[in-house]
């Protein structure tokens, strides 16, 4: 058993999501959290959301509530959402909780000890409108190295040279579109330099490893090549206080979210341990060396986990060119591996929530199954590389794969069982045959290629081969025909027909349970099972561990279900008429429903 621990993003907590960004990070994350649980690892699945920052501010003002109140709403939503998916969390919690405080300052404690903060004068950028600051992701202009235009303040995607705000051409306001000022101010910068020869270092072995995808390791690489010290507090008076003496005391003077949120992940596994009873507990995944774990995210926050956060890490640790000791959190673990998707776009635009160009996740799960959005991100999903969602193409995928497919072989197997016998039927042995034999053990060949798939992060290509073993099992159906086989004299092969086709289902069941854990409870339901094949997260009301308030979090007892193997059905389970698992979708209305709901016009259907 190893201990695992899964980091997906934190979802920010400005408003509530579009299927565009839980495909990045929560249903990649869910996936292999489940098969690590079923393989018998010891699995945390920890995030949260993410609250502070000046774009929670804006959306405050605009609401006509305090930012903390906005945070109270949309941490809740958020929740919901979450929770609705099916994404099984051990903790989502928020970065407005106490116990997040009390981890970060003690982050800061450390590495400031250690001598990897430096404090400095430089240039901070101001909204003349509101004389807020403004985030470095916040501003955009031209590239001042490669002239890109639409470059960020913290760094060009076209290049992938890490920049300052100040130092773009042009530079204007993302939020409305106005010239930053710049003021002089005093903050401290991570000593990113002090701490590159061992990010480089680590960043090889992980590159050496091969494990890591190619973009993901290519960028974490080539941002190294112009590391500077980073800005770690900001102006502003939202967020967690800078812990030391002639700063705290300042109500402007914050930990900028970059220090802030990424530490979410450790403070998130503290406050699990607190929760648990043993408040020790975290440290099997933080401080083993044998631990594993692993990031999702989409790709535009590489940079944060693969540099700023291990850089974070080894300033605590001490383990830079200044030397250090641990602090009390001990030696942290480095990422195994940051598990990075590229984008889902909409219709061939970028999701926008201001232009309507968007599809919240509620809005789908409230006219969709959520089994048919798992199942579109799972086989269609930005893995690699950006995927453009059409709602023919979701259509396409629902009715012609998940319907006819796998929900075609789960009804009509349940459909002859209870037709002719009732119940899962034991096969006699005389009459099975090569191909039975054949079939089963194909499937059960599957739990290995699967799962290898799934642990090593291709998804995509691991619910294929899924569903080729249903194709399979399919084409089993139409060449035994066990619906012709009628008579007193024909029975046992029947009999050993179906048993073989209930075997098949159950264990193709298991595999695609990670996927899709909704349906995979009501497909063992309705081939006799107790329908407990995954586990289901819920929204529990705490107590916060530091003060008086209470918040929503998200949590579930995931321990004790099926393991990642084949289990033989059993025999003289009833079975009764199924009612169909998968709803068939009507193309030409979906498309045109959601089209115009959206503004965006009508399309043609799909081939």
């Amino acid at each position: 058993m190893t201990h695992i621990l899964s980091a997906a993003a934190w979802p920010y907590a400005n408003g509530p999501r579009h299927i565009g960004h839980v495909a990045g990070f929560a249903l990649p994350a869910d996936v292999f959290s489940r098969y690590a649980r079923m393989a018998g690892h010891d699995v945390l699945l920890v995030s949260g959301s993410d609250e502070h920052g000046t774009p929670i501010l804006i959306a405050a003002d605009e609401a006509g509530m305090s930012a903390q109140e906005l945070a109270d709403t949309n941490h809740r939503l958020i929740v919901e959402d979450l929770v609705a998916l099916g994404l099984s969390y051990d903790l989502f919690t928020r970065t407005t909780a106490g116990n997040h405080h009390k981890v970060v300052q003690e982050m800061f404690e450390s590495v400031y000890a250690n001598g990897y903060f430096i404090e400095q004068t430089t240039y901070g950028a101001v909204s003349p409108s509101t004389g807020r600051t403004l985030p470095d992701r916040y501003i955009e202009g031209t590239c001042p190295i490669c002239g890109a235009d639409g470059a960020r303040g913290d760094q060009c995607d076209t290049c992938g040279n890490q920049l300052d705000p100040h130092d773009l051409i042009n530079p204007r306001s993302r939020i409305n579109g106005e010239t930053p000022e710049f003021i002089e101010t005093q903050h401290f910068f991570l000593d990113l330099p002090a701490l590159a020869e061992e990010l480089g270092r680590w960043l090889d072995e992980r590159e050496a490893s091969g494990t890591w995808r190619p973009n993901v390791i290519r960028f974490s690489q080539n941002i190294l090549k112009d590391i500077r010290p980073r800005a770690m507090t900001r102006d502003i008076d939202w967020g967690i206080a800078v812990p030391l003496d002639g700063w705290r005391e300042n109500p402007t003077k914050k930990l900028y979210v970059w220090f802030d949120a990424v530490i979410g992940y450790l403070s998130a596994t503290v406050e699990w341990a607190r929760r648990s009873g043993d408040p020790d507990a975290w440290r099997a995944w933080w401080n083993d060396p044998d631990a594993l774990s692993y990031y999702f995210m989409g790709k535009d926050n590489i940079t944060f986990h693969s540099q700023i956060w291990p850089a974070e890490m080894l300033a605590y640790s001490g383990r830079g060119d200044k030397g250090g000791k641990p602090g009390p959190l001990g030696d942290l673990n480095l990422p195994t591996e940051v598990v990075s998707s590229e984008f889902l776009t909409m219709e061939g635009r970028k999701f926008s929530s201001s232009k309507r160009i968007v599809i919240y996740v509620r809005d789908m799960l409230a006219r969709y199954q959520v089994d048919a959005f798992r199942y579109f991100v799972a086989a269609a999903g930005p893995e690699s590389h950006d995927v453009d969602f059409t709602w023919a193409e979701f259509v396409r995928r629902t009715n012609g794969e998940l319907v006819a497919g796998w929900g075609n072989l789960v009804n009509r197997t349940a459909s002859m069982i209870a037709k002719n016998v009732g119940e899962v039927p034991a096969p006699v042995e005389s009459e099975t045959t090569d191909e039975d034999r054949a079939l089963l053990a194909q499937i059960r060949d599957g739990f290995d290629r699967v799962g290898e798939l799934i642990s090593t992060h291709r998804q995509r290509a691991a619910i294929a081969e899924v569903m080729r073993l249903v194709g399979e099992s399919n084409t089993y159906v139409t060449r035994t025909e066990p619906f012709r086989l009628k008579s007193d004299d024909e029975r046992p092969r029947l009999l050993t027909v179906l048993h073989t086709l209930a075997q098949a289902v159950s264990d193709l069941n298991v595999m695609i349970s990670p996927f899709l854990p909704h349906s995979s409870n009501a497909v063992d339901l309705a081939i006799g099972g107790s329908g407990e094949i995954q586990p289901m997260p819920r929204i529990d009301e705490v107590d916060d561990l530091e003060n008086d308030r209470r918040y929503p979090i998200i949590t579930g007892d995931y321990t004790g279900r099926a393991g990642w193997e084949s289990r033989p059905v059993a025999v003289g389970s009833p079975v009764g008429r199924p009612t169909p698992i998968f709803v068939k979708l009507d193309e030409e209305q979906v498309v045109a429903d959601e089209l115009d709901r959206l503004g965006l016009g009508s399309a043609p259907a799909a081939e």
